[in-house]
């Protein structure tokens, strides 16, 4: 194996040439305390940057097993040691010439603990992936500035990252214990019947619609009503208190400005852990709670949206209803067939974001236009059928329809951005301001169809290249040559998700989309093997940007695509 000395000769050999002599460096170099793997190299200053690991062995690394014991902890720490490493090489971080010239940077962590391929511990080894821009002046090497890159600043970036000797020890363990506390909250939650949990003295407003960190002046820490609060013993906190969200139709109500969005959008995160000093560490949601909004203008493709809607004008069927631009109502419709589709037990809705002739038709709009002329079923005649037929939740802002306090098991008014339960003086309205709306939701829900893809129709070729996309942050993605709009799936929150998406569409389309297995089974085998093998079995490559998805967010995705189609639906 070439070694650090043999690295710094050839860079500064290289010193002049044309960029893509540096094609010569790739391959594994052996340094004093790490092994160095240079596995792909950038054709261009200007290109996407090159592709580098470091593995330093544990007898150098020396991480207590404690800290990766278990997969919750395993992920914490990986996360803390991406965290460490990104700031270590912003502080070294240099201007070297054109392009990504001086580039070294890692996969950015946002406020969430996630599974990443940016680093990885075991037993044996401790290993991260980050990439560098090669140095050059216009298209000539820099190679004096290469060698000190490679050669002095990544091993000062391995010493303060990936030495347990290094780092604050207290903040390791804090970061991993918060992260198996929050693992451990949510898998009780089942135990008393909730969905959510919000921990007493969590800070749930963010500093603004881009900046996910939590808001630092005028702050109200949250504190759950006495009626509504539940205790848990942690495994490393103790005793956390907070309020419990229960099992069926809960409204989130209040005046504007008042905290209803702000509660439901840390409920909606809560499906994730974490860091310390979020606010939002111990908010805790059950992992199959899905957002849902209207989508003006989504693709549809094939869905039994008929349990919502139904005789729509010329005859159209909605049992296996697609469309190239859907309404705000079939769209929210689509919303949530797909995800029960893809194994939702609670649904997330802020009316904010809903259509409103989807989510409630009034007494005198009933009386104006006959039932037989509506096709619209709305959301308020089947939400209850919804937990009552399939045991699926749904957790509702409501500000504007006191009709849904009928149908309500809880409902939490926000005041000044605390809750307070009046569960008891909503159904006390409904009982003397009786609304004399006809229920139109029928006597159960219905069925759900599972859908066939047909594998031919996700295709992520584009011109010569057999697989082809580009990530457009959270919000879209070109596959191939379709573009993805994905700004309505809020539920995802770092690029890297989607890059992951990406690579499972193309996996999934090579290895489990036929003529039989359902879009659900299909996203049974792929989870599967992400979790028996990581998130480096969707690729042929060692790469350090996925970042791991949940099955909502791939389903969505798919059902994105313009040119999906559906066994024996129209085209």
């Amino acid at each position: 194996m070439a070694t650090q000395a043999s690295l710094r000769q050839t860079l500064l050999q290289l010193d002049g040439q044309s960029y893509k002599a540096y094609k010569a460096i790739q391959g594994e170099y052996a340094f004093p305390d790490f092994t160095l793997k240079i596995d792909y190299v950038q054709g261009d200053p200007f290109a996407s940057p090159s592709q580098f690991r470091v593995m330093a062995p544990q007898a150098i690394a020396q991480f207590p097993a404690n800290l990766y014991s278990n997969v919750s902890r395993a992920i914490a720490l990986q996360d803390y040691l991406t965290r460490q490493f990104e700031q270590a090489a912003r502080s070294l971080q240099q201007r070297r010439g054109s392009g990504k010239s001086g580039l070294i940077a890692i996969t950015s962590p946002g406020q969430a603990v996630l599974e990443r391929t940016t680093a990885f511990v075991s037993d044996r080894v401790v290993e991260l992936r980050f990439v560098v821009g090669l140095p050059a002046f216009g298209r000539r090497i820099a190679g004096r500035q290469a060698a000190e890159m490679l050669c002095d600043d990544i091993p000062e970036l391995v010493d303060r990252s990936l030495r347990y000797a290094q780092l604050d020890a207290a903040a390791v363990q804090r970061h991993v214990n918060t992260t198996e506390d929050a693992d451990w909250l949510r898998s009780q939650l089942a135990t008393k019947a909730l969905v959510a949990f919000v921990g007493d003295g969590a800070v749930l407003p963010r500093r603004s619609g881009v900046d996910d960190r939590p808001l630092q002046t005028q702050v109200e820490t949250f504190q759950s009503p006495a009626s509504r609060q539940v205790t848990f013993d942690c495994p490393h906190a103790g005793k956390v208190t907070g309020m419990g969200v229960p099992e069926g139709v809960t409204l989130i109500v209040g005046g504007g400005y008042h905290g209803k969005s702000t509660l439901l959008r840390a409920i909606e995160q809560g499906v994730y852990n974490h860091i310390p000093g979020d606010g939002r560490e111990r908010v805790l949601t059950h992992p199959d709670a899905v957002k849902i909004r209207a989508e003006d203008g989504r693709s549809v493709v094939g869905v039994d949206i008929s349990s919502f809607i139904n005789h729509l004008p010329q005859g159209r069927s909605t049992q296996q209803f697609s469309t190239p631009n859907a309404s705000g109502s079939t769209s929210q419709a689509a919303n949530i067939l797909e995800a029960i589709e893809a194994k939702a037990r609670v649904l997330l809705v802020d009316e904010d974001t809903a259509a409103t002739n989807f989510m409630i038709r009034d007494r005198r709009m009933q009386a104006l236009i006959a039932k037989d002329q509506e096709p619209i079923t709305p959301l308020i005649d089947k939400v209850r059928q919804l937990y009552t037929d399939y045991g699926i939740s749904t957790i509702l802002v409501m500000g504007g329809s006191g009709d849904y306090f009928e149908v309500a098991d809880t409902v939490i008014a926000m005041e000044n951005f605390q809750p307070r339960e009046v569960t008891a003086e909503a159904k006390a309205i409904a009982q003397i301001y009786a609304t004399d709306r006809q229920s139109e939701g029928g006597d159960t829900f219905g069925d759900f169809t599972p859908r066939v893809i047909v594998p031919e129709s996700i295709d992520a070729s584009r011109g010569r290249r057999e697989v082809s996309f580009k990530v457009r942050g959270v919000d879209g993605l070109l596959f191939g040559s379709d573009e993805i709009d994905l700004t309505a799936v809020e539920q995802l929150i770092e690029p890297g998700q989607v890059r992951a998406i990406a690579s499972a569409i193309v996996y999934a389309q090579r290895q489990y989309f036929d003529s039989e297995r359902s879009l659900s089974e299909v996203l049974d085998a792929v989870m599967a093997d992400i979790t028996a093998a990581g998130l480096d079995s969707l690729t042929d490559r060692s790469s350090g940007d996925l970042v791991r998805c949940r099955r909502f967010e791939l389903a969505a995705a798919i059902n994105r695509l313009r040119s999906l189609r559906v066994l024996g639906a129209e085209s």
